[in-house]
């Protein structure tokens, strides 16, 4: 990143406290909000259980329902 002063003739600690005024704003703007949800893992997704077969009905049925063969 280039900064050009482009009128007047700043102090050093000015043009610092600018420069640092102007990282704080683009690393601000770079992170996502807290509140925001993060991305999903592939274990939490309801398809990958749903793209298998659905099990056979019987007796055992039951114990099968998350346990895809």
């Amino acid at each position: 990143m280039t900064i050009k002063v482009v009128r007047g003739n700043p102090t050093s600690e000015e043009l610092a406290a600018a420069l640092a005024v102007v990282r704080a704003r683009a690393a601000a703007a770079a992170t996502p909000p807290s509140g925001a949800p993060g991305p999903r893992d592939s274990w939490a997704d309801p398809s990958r259980i749903a793209a298998h077969r659905v099990p056979r009905p019987g007796p055992a049925s039951w114990a099968r329902t998350y346990w895809p063969a």
